[in-house]
């Protein structure tokens, strides 16, 4: 059923028209029917259109002499008030215009080209501005906030000072800013680690990392600092010890938007905890099947995360699905699979689009019902370069990189991260660099992904990843009915090899030997002896020297 007619035309002597016809294709696409009237309309022309069509919005737009402008719309105000038919009145035009055009006080809603797409659609959905608006215009949830959204992605940042004050004052001026939907809120290592030990704090890591909080009333008085502009949600790491309390703080304190954890990582393998990491696996596994059981989503960060310690693509694209596969195991319904572009830094971004588009082939198999799957993309912290004009262009450069596999959620990482954590003000200017993207590409993007070279190197990580899988669940069937659910043999996968990345924490319990090296924008597996690259039987069969089940 439509929701009624909206006209759109430029008037007077202005034949601008893009901005009125971009607002009439959302506004069909949110179920109106639309009139354009086109170019230079005169004011007659307008009010006979109202009064013949009696649409329940008219979008008039004027882009050129601000005082021209004035004339036209005071002729427009005197014409109008006899109608019998009374529309709400949108009005588009530049900044210097539009100053000029409200302050005649005729106009319901008016667009001055500092908006975005987002306000755009949240208008036509529910008649109000976000910046004219409270809380209750706002999903205080994750999947309320993309149902808002959609087609718009959520834009997410990471954000922690060392100092409180400092932090408590930046959510303030970030939420202000209506640029973000979800703070990511960064807390030292002290918090994660101690937060129930206070008195195992160490005083020289206190902010090493992000924001010191000691208690629930610290997270408390960071989410109330939230509560104003465009209200985002918030989000917390997990703890790296006591985990399963220290989720039910997030939820009780921040409204933990949604519970990001890793499966192999926060322990001894990495250095970020003392935990062993088999234990830590099985209360990475119990962590996700606490939130799923509370209906809070989930991310699993694996594929980056080995990314970043240069595994070779085919690890990171069969960690996205052993990721997706013990979120699924364990209860969760709404999953979030974060994808990490430009890891390593010197993949080319052909052959980064292929191993996202792998990944996302992997993860989303698992899809059903019940069990929602949502893409989340970023920018390597590697890529970013330390000058920050260059680093500007870098963020551009890989956010429409990443528009081709059509996000859920943008993670924007701030441009000056490559020389120090992004200030409030960081933030806000790279979310709208990330913005200013989203604006040219939602619509319709280059299509990478039809590029034959895409599609040969994504089949082939396919087939990669598929035999590592299957690789894991023969030779350990002897010893586990699910052996990419079994924290015992996942974490033997590690210590033996067969998951294993360049730089990880190299002790007795761990190979750390996987060579790797970046071939055509490709990361592939290395002999060094021979020197060439290996395939995934290859490697396997070398590493293993066997074919037959292995024991733990």
């Amino acid at each position: 059923m439509s929701k009624g007619i909206v006209i759109g035309a430029s008037i007077g002597n202005c034949v601008h028209v893009a901005g009125a016809a971009h607002f009439l294709s959302f506004a069909e696409d949110e179920g109106y029917e639309t009139i354009f009237l086109g170019p230079a309309i005169s004011v007659d022309t307008v009010l006979k259109s109202i009064e013949t069509h009696k649409p329940v919005m008219i979008t008039l737009g004027y882009r050129l002499t601000p005082e021209n402008g004035v004339t036209i719309v005071r002729e427009l105000i005197e014409k109008s008030a006899k109608l019998t038919h009374k529309p709400i009145w949108i009005f588009g035009g530049t900044a210097p215009v539009a100053e000029k055009i409200r302050a005649l006080n005729f106009f319901d809603v008016i667009f001055d080209g500092t908006d975005d797409i987002d306000d755009s659609i949240t208008f036509l959905r529910t008649g109000k501005l976000p910046e004219k608006s409270g809380a209750e215009l706002f999903a205080d949830d994750l999947t309320g906030r993309l149902a808002q959204k959609h087609p718009y992605p959520l834009l997410r940042h990471h954000f922690g000072l060392p100092s409180f004050k400092e932090t408590r004052a930046g959510i303030e001026t970030i939420a202000q800013s209506r640029v973000l939907d979800v703070i990511s809120l960064g807390i030292d290592q002290n918090t994660q680690q101690y937060y129930f030990k206070p008195e195992a704090r160490k005083p020289e890591m206190d902010g090493a990392g992000g924001v010191p909080v000691y208690d629930d009333e610290g997270f408390k008085t960071l989410k109330a600092a939230s509560q104003r502009g465009n209200f985002p949600l918030m989000r917390c790491y997990s703890g790296t010890a006591d985990v399963i309390p220290f989720a039910k703080v997030l939820n009780e304190t921040i409204a933990n938007a949604w519970c990001a954890v890793p499966l192999c990582w926060y322990n001894e393998l990495d250095g970020r905890g003392d935990r062993p990491l088999q234990t830590s696996m099985e209360e990475a596994q119990q962590l996700i099947a606490f939130n799923g059981k509370l209906g809070v989503p989930v991310e699993l960060n694996e594929p980056h995360h080995w990314g970043l310690r240069d595994a070779h693509d085919t690890i990171s694209v069969a960690a996205s699905y052993i990721s997706a596969y013990n979120a699924k195991k364990f209860g969760v319904q709404d999953y979030i699979a974060q994808y990490m572009f430009n890891v390593p830094n010197a993949l080319s971004f052909s052959m980064d689009l292929a191993k996202a588009l792998a990944q996302i082939e992997l993860s989303e198999s698992l899809a059903d019902q019940d069990f929602r799957v949502y893409r989340q993309t970023r920018a390597g912290l590697p890529f970013l370069s330390g000058d920050d004009a260059v680093a500007k262009g870098q963020l551009a450069a890989s956010t429409a990189l990443q528009m081709n596999v059509r996000p859920h959620i943008i993670h924007v990482v701030g441009y000056s991260e490559a020389l120090h954590a992004a200030t409030p003000e960081v933030i806000i200017e790279s979310c709208k660099i990330v913005r200013g993207v989203v604006r040219s590409t939602l619509s319709g993007n280059a299509e990478s992904m039809s590029d034959p070279r895409v599609i040969a190197r994504r089949d082939e990580l396919l087939e990669e990843a598929r035999y590592l899988l299957d690789f894991i669940r023969d030779v350990y069937s002897g010893v586990s009915n699910d052996p990419l659910g079994d924290a015992a043999v996942l974490s033997d996968c590690i210590k033996r090899g067969i998951l294993d990345a360049p730089h990880i924490v190299k002790q007795g319990a761990f190979q750390g030997t996987l060579q790797t090296r970046v071939k055509d924008g490709k990361c592939l597996a290395w002999d060094g002896k021979a020197g060439c690259t290996m395939d995934e039987r290859t490697r396997l069969e070398k590493l293993t020297g066997k074919k037959s089940k292995i024991a733990l």
